[in-house]
């Protein structure tokens, strides 16, 4: 048998082999892709960044369609889709009778369970028409002719677009931020709680006051990994995107394209040279996106941790 001082160095040894495993996957991905692109950032620089030029034909390709594409869906996804999960945890935590939170909380973990393309057919044949009708086509004729109102509404009634995607990526992310919502405000000491309410405050205050400053950690990693899911889903965002590298206007009901998207249609066909590599580049911009949020996240725990600090 192992001796247990021997047994502490190889599990250390292993761990750190891990670590070292992970982070030079990482590098290794990163390399890649920058060699991969690397003739498309030499033909275009960070000009590739701001070009809104994808045309195969002519050879002439920028990412700012499918970089815009991602950026608004994602933000759309989070701006519906935090605000619903909070709910559903502060529900499931505070409010529900004990029959009803272990079938309800089951049954918003299974819709993580459903395929990626399952929603994106959903999204396509079913909430697209009905987006159109009883969304779009009521807004147009509110707004019609009223500035900027009218021009962030303007697009073809089909129920495609940049709306409909974040939608659809809203639903897909819910059980992500609401499941690890709902763990982290478990784990809040009843007594915490129990004092709050023993001087008076209401739900609302227990949670606002109490819950979330002992959870805000969790709670912000599990808006990230929402966001994250966000960011990188394809199939979906396919279905009900349009597909469409062009940006006409600002409206969220236009079609448009995503990163994502742009990869899973084109990738396999494209041949070598500037349209792969121009590909591969946007592959690069994702990741460097992903690596931006992961940090500001870092950052805003880091400088909440260091207000407490300052109170204190």
């Amino acid at each position: 048998m192992v001796s247990g001082v021997l047994a502490d160095r190889i599990f250390g040894w292993m761990a750190r082999g891990a670590a070292l495993l992970t982070l030079s996957l990482l590098l290794g991905i990163l390399a890649s892709l920058v060699y991969g692109a690397w003739p498309s950032i030499q033909q275009y620089g960070l000009g590739f960044l701001t070009s809104s030029a994808w045309d195969p034909v002519q050879n002439e390709y920028g990412g700012l369609v499918m970089i815009y594409g991602t950026l608004a869906t994602s933000l759309i996804a989070l701006l519906i889709a935090v605000p619903v999960s909070f709910g559903i945890a502060l529900f499931l935590t505070e409010l529900s009778p004990a029959w009803l939170k272990r079938p309800l909380g089951t049954a918003i973990e299974l819709l993580a369970a459903v395929p990626s393309i399952v929603y994106g057919m959903w999204g396509l044949m079913v909430f697209g028409p009905i987006l159109a009708t009883y969304v779009q086509q009521p807004l147009q004729s509110l707004f019609s002719g009223v500035p900027y109102l009218g021009a962030l509404v303007f697009g073809p009634p089909v129920g495609i677009g940049i709306l409909s995607a974040g939608i659809i990526l809203a639903i897909m992310i819910i059980p992500f931020i609401a499941s690890v919502m709902r763990d982290v405000f478990e784990v809040t000491p009843a007594l915490l709680k129990e004092s709050a309410y023993g001087l008076g405050s209401t739900t609302w205050e227990v949670v606002w006051k109490v819950v979330l400053p002992y959870t805000k950690s969790g709670v912000l990693g599990g808006v990230m990994l929402g966001l994250g899911r966000a960011l990188g889903e394809t199939m979906a965002v396919t279905f009900v995107i349009g597909n469409m590298n062009q940006l006409n206007s600002l409206s969220v009901f236009e079609a448009a394209n995503s990163i994502t998207s742009a990869l899973a249609n084109e990738f396999a066909e494209a041949g070598e040279g500037l349209h792969q590599a121009s590909l591969i580049y946007l592959g690069l911009v994702l990741f460097f996106i992903t690596f931006v949020v992961l940090s500001l996240s870092k950052l805003l725990l880091a400088r909440l941790k260091k207000g407490e600090g300052a109170r204190a």
